[in-house]
């Protein structure tokens, strides 16, 4: 078992990991609030006071906080944090051509996407890098054994068996069954199997597994009880990177979808939803691997605040764009009461969230067991 990375390496890595993220989130906003003629009045990375920063000939301060928990950019014409962009007639002719607010709402609307999108682009670049340097994981669904007492030995699988779907999704490849199982402990799944140019289906109930990680830490997973065959990396050309690359960003989030689902749904304790702390130490952990496995965590984390981002949650990006959606089908905006409550409903749900994973975040490193004992 690995030690756990000292205090230092994992501020360090966090900064290392969440710096870059947010500041190309945040310039896709920036970039396309350009495009659309958006002047710009501050862009930050970090929150809280400013401990330093420049100013463009534009205009525009950039500027880093001390908070480094996420970032924005202001545009003209957003004057109070909802952007309701309240008082526009106040303005004057040349502050209204390039407020944010006085813009067409599919304008705004490509603007707030610009910036989840921007982190997705990032993951595909990571990932088409990986596949042009060591080649696509194209290992075969193909049961090299399989264990004994296992839900496979139990459905009747046997060696050289290869898996064509699970309740009906398709598997290309073996990393797929890994995905698609692990997610699943406990579950009822169907799988259709090959074997001898003939395809059948079987239902079985997948196996439960505590794993314990390289650093000592516990989750448990879905167990099919199969060995995993030699694995295959295949050389793609320049044409195929791309689509590779856009296939495994959107498996991943597909996979993300997936397990938010079963917290909602109550198939997975709610304990596993974790926070900025744990994301933290995850990032320390995986720095101390090197950089290979470090930038493929970046690529996850990117993934990862590109989908959040997305979630349509008032104050969140996801939450602007469905008010856009709203603003276009009633070609005109709520109004500024259900507005205010809105965001003030997102904001409480967001602070809300934030105090339930820095607990759970706090638990997971056995904060709450250790008060427990010095209690009793």
């Amino acid at each position: 078992m690995l030690a756990q990375p000292p205090v230092w390496l994992i501020v360090v890595a966090f900064l290392a990991a969440i710096g870059p993220l947010v500041f190309i989130h945040e310039m896709g906003h920036y970039l396309v609030g350009r495009w659309c003629g958006i002047g710009a009045k501050t862009f930050s990375i970090g929150f809280g006071h400013e401990i330093a920063g420049w100013t463009d000939k534009r205009g525009t301060r950039w500027k880093i906080g001390w908070l480094p928990l996420g970032g924005y950019v202001r545009f003209s014409g957003d004057m109070d944090p909802a952007s309701m962009g309240k008082d526009l007639d106040q303005l004057t002719p040349e502050e209204r051509a390039e407020a944010f607010h006085a813009k067409a709402v599919w304008q705004r609307f490509l603007v707030v996407l610009a910036g989840p999108a921007a982190n997705f682009l990032l993951a595909i670049l990571i990932f088409a890098g990986f596949f042009m340097a060591y080649g696509v994981p194209r290992t075969p669904p193909v049961f090299a054994g399989v264990a004994q007492g296992s839900a496979a030995e139990k459905a009747g699988f046997q060696p050289g068996d290869r898996v064509l779907a699970m309740n009906g999704r398709e598997i290309d490849t073996f990393r797929e069954l890994s995905s698609y199982t692990v997610m699943r402990p406990g579950e009822r799944v169907v799988v259709r199997i090959e074997r001898n140019g003939r395809a059948f289906d079987t239902p079985l109930t997948l196996g439960r597994a505590v794993e314990v990680d390289r650093f000592g830490q516990r989750f448990e997973v879905g167990r099919l009880g199969v060995a995993t065959p030699k694995p295959v990396f295949a050389k793609v050309g320049p044409l195929e990177l791309l689509p590779q690359a856009i296939a495994a960003t959107w498996g991943t989030t597909r996979s993300m979808a997936e397990g938010i689902w079963q917290l909602i749904s109550g198939r997975r304790p709610l304990n596993e939803l974790h926070g900025a702390i744990k994301m933290a130490q995850i990032a320390g952990q995986f720095a101390t691997l090197g950089p290979i496995d470090f930038i493929q965590l970046i690529a996850l984390f990117s993934i990862n605040l590109g989908f959040i981002n997305l979630l349509p949650v008032p104050m969140l990006d996801g939450g602007h764009l469905a008010l856009y959606v709203v603003e276009a089908v009633r070609r005109r905006p709520l109004g500024e009461r259900a507005q205010e409550w809105v965001f003030r409903g997102g904001l409480a749900a967001i602070a809300t969230l934030f105090l339930f994973t820095t607990f759970n975040d706090l638990g997971s490193f056995g904060l709450w067991e250790r008060i427990g004992h010095l209690a009793g």
